[in-house]
């Protein structure tokens, strides 16, 4: 053997020893996974017995992994409220971006899904293209919601059919005997922080601002409140002003408020206004000018440095693509069910946290605010939702619905949304069994909707 052959033996028994090791590594995982899937089989085994025959053939005969049944929607009824989210009598509906009717999704399993909003001739047109429907098809029901008549639904048609679709969502969270957060990703925060319009406290401006952050609302919410019928602008952008200063007096260094201009002001007025306030450090300033036009805001973010919150005007996110898209805005003040439910919520939402803009949704009827508390909870970027009056108005035909403490939303773990309703303090307005047959949607090969 050469010196050679002599140096290469360490060597050669290293590779041998290092094999030998890897092969008993390999031999000591088998021997564990090996108990862990025979566990598995042992619980798996344990289970079924439990369960028995018929409910292993339950099991196989659910509508998907979930453990969904298969159901139909064989009713949708709907209920006119006392009041809208604002609490003026529910006489005309004058306001139906702020309506509180009630809905009722029923299906022949016996479940059923309690929406809000709408109006009795927007509803009728929706709901009456789900009857028959499986109503866990979510997205598939809003394409058709949406989609079906000629023109996509407009902003009015929208509150309906965001009623329609939160109450499927409830429904999907009782049939699964979870809260409808779960659904949505599960919590991304322990509670939603919330802002407080018109707190019920008496005083100066000064010392209702005080009351709301001691309260615990994040955010005490004031606007320019233009008593009319005739504005004078300078006048009243002074007062506004005057205003503002007390208020940021009342909230303390750390306490926080906010302002809308309600688009009551031109634009010269608006960008006077947003740049005196902007030292006393507003948490936003919302619609600023009028919102036919979002992509005014192009030239407005340029002469303004206040934080900016619009949108309590917009429907579905085509509403919205582009102002977030080109961060015009900073918070959007998207709400349920206006935007067209927690389908497109959610949409929405994903558009936000992808460029960076928070959530401040727009007050909205009890049921939907409940909705919005599932939907905040699940959303990871900032939110501060908006509370009427403290959130202290009562809702006599509601026996539960969210859950407010200490100035702020708390998620719950009762099933679907959370929200109990007493129809008989309610009045009936619609009854739809028949479904409607209309254009028919064109698919694609693999089932999803394309157009008519």
């Amino acid at each position: 053997m050469d010196r050679g052959e002599r140096a290469a033996i360490p060597e050669k028994v290293g590779i041998i020893d290092e094999r030998r090791n890897t092969a008993a590594r390999l031999e000591r995982r088998t021997r564990r996974n090996s108990c862990y899937h025979g566990a598995i089989m042992k619980r798996r085994a344990f289970f079924q017995a439990c369960m028995g025959a018929a409910g292993a053939a339950s099991l196989a005969d659910r509508a998907d992994a979930a453990g969904l049944p298969k159901t139909k929607i064989t009713r949708i009824r709907y209920f006119r409220t006392p009041t809208d989210a604002a609490g003026r009598p529910n006489t005309r509906q004058p306001l139906f971006n702020q309506s509180t009717n009630v809905v009722l999704v029923e299906t022949d399993s016996g479940l059923i899904g309690v929406g809000e909003g709408g109006s009795g001739d927007t509803m009728e047109q929706c709901a009456g293209l789900l009857i028959g429907e499986d109503p866990f098809r979510t997205d598939r029901l809003w394409q058709s919601m949406y989609r079906a008549y000629f023109y996509p639904a407009g902003r009015e048609k929208a509150h309906a059919l965001g009623a329609l679709d939160v109450a499927l969502w409830d429904l999907k969270g009782k049939a699964l005997g979870v809260p409808v957060y779960q659904l949505l990703g599960g919590k991304s925060r322990d509670h939603v922080e919330c802002y407080s319009t018109g707190f019920p406290a008496k005083g100066t401006p000064k010392e209702v601002a005080r009351a709301c952050v001691e309260a615990g609302f994040q955010a005490y919410r004031i606007s320019t409140d233009t008593q009319g019928p005739v504005m004078d602008r300078f006048a009243n952008v002074n007062r506004v002003f005057e205003l503002c200063k007390q208020v940021r007096e009342g909230v303390g260094r750390d306490g926080g408020w906010c302002i809308d201009f309600h688009t009551e002001l031109d634009m010269p007025d608006a960008v006077a206004l947003a740049n005196m306030i902007e030292p006393l450090r507003p948490y936003f300033v919302e619609d600023l000018v009028r919102s036919e036009n979002p992509g005014v805001y192009r030239t407005l973010r340029h002469q303004v440095k206040v934080p900016i919150a619009v949108g309590e005007q917009f429907g579905p996110k085509w509403d919205w693509n582009e102002l977030i898209e080109q961060h015009l805005t900073d918070y959007a003040r998207a709400t349920i069910p206006n935007v067209g439910g927690i389908t497109e919520f959610q949409k929405i939402a994903a558009m936000c946290e992808t460029h960076y803009v928070g959530l401040v949704p727009h007050f909205t009827g009890p049921i939907s605010e409940a909705a919005m508390v599932h939907c905040s909870t699940a959303f990871s970027g900032p939110v501060l939702m908006e509370m009427v009056m403290g959130g202290t108005r009562p809702w006599p035909y509601l026996n539960q619905s969210y859950d407010l403490k200490n100035g702020k939303l708390w998620p719950n773990e009762r099933p679907g949304l959370g929200v109990e309703v007493d129809t008989s303090k309610l009045q009936q307005i619609g009854d739809y069994k028949d479904a409607y047959s209309l254009t028919p949607m064109l698919r694609r090969p693999d089932g999803s909707y394309t157009n008519w």
